[in-house]
């Protein structure tokens, strides 16, 4: 929730689902080949059950998100 709260102060002020979402998605290693976000908790399924509510989850960059951020 705090990641959300920081991209939707700063960046995004459009609502928090589709910033929570994308994390998901970025964070789901059947449909990415690499993951860019490391979830700890329930972050759906392959078959289709939803992700935890925000409060649920905690998430942080993977380490190849971190080498791609590194020069920017």
């Amino acid at each position: 929730a705090k990641s959300v709260g920081n991209i939707m102060g700063n960046f995004h002020p459009h609502g928090d689902f589709s910033i929570y979402d994308a994390m998901v998605r970025m964070s789901q290693d059947w449909k990415n080949r690499e993951i860019l976000v490391e979830m700890h908790g329930n972050n759906g399924s392959m078959d289709g059950d939803p992700p935890a509510a925000m409060r649920y989850t905690e998430a942080r960059l993977s380490e190849i998100a971190g080498y791609l951020l590194q020069d920017i």
